[in-house]
C-alpha cells in the first residue's frame, strides 16, 4: 500500500520562499521507485493547474509562468518529491498537490494523490 503525503504548507509572507515535500511512503515493500513527481495547485474558484514536474532521471518542466522562480527535484534517498517555489506572490496563494507515478515489486507502476496542503500568500 502506497502513501502519499505534502507539508510544508502554511502562510507565508509576499517575497519569501517555500519548500513543499511529497513523501512517498509504502507498507510491506522491498523497493520504491518515484518515476515521476509532479505538483499541482488549485486556487479557489480556478482550474487545478499544473506547478512542475520531475523525472526519475532528473528532467524537469515548468509552465512559463513559475519556471524562473521554482525548482522541483526528487530525493531519492527519502522518497520525497521536493518543490521549491522564490518571491512567493498573493496569487501563488492555492491547495498545493503531489502526483507521483510509483514502481513497487508487488504493484509495479501506479499513479498516486496526496491530500494537498494549503499555501496562503500574504501581501
Amino acid at each position: 500500500q502506497v502513501h502519499v503525503v505534502e507539508s510544508g504548507g502554511g502562510l507565508v509572507q509576499a517575497g519569501k520562499s517555500l519548500r513543499l515535500s511529497c513523501q512517498v511512503s509504502v507498507v510491506s515493500e522491498t523497493r520504491v521507485i518515484i518515476n515521476v513527481g509532479t505538483w499541482y495547485r488549485q486556487a479557489p474558484g480556478k482550474q487545478r493547474e499544473s506547478v512542475a514536474s520531475v523525472t526519475s532521471r532528473g528532467s524537469t518542466s515548468y509552465p512559463d509562468a513559475l519556471k524562473d522562480r521554482s525548482r522541483i527535484s526528487i530525493d531519492k534517498d527519502k522518497n520525497t518529491v521536493i518543490l521549491e517555489i522564490d518571491s512567493l506572490k498573493p496569487e501563488d496563494t492555492a491547495v498545493y498537490s503531489c502526483n507521483v507515478n510509483v514502481w513497487t515489486p508487488s504493484s509495479g507502476s501506479n499513479y498516486y494523490w496526496g491530500q494537498g496542503t494549503q499555501v496562503t500568500v500574504s501581501s
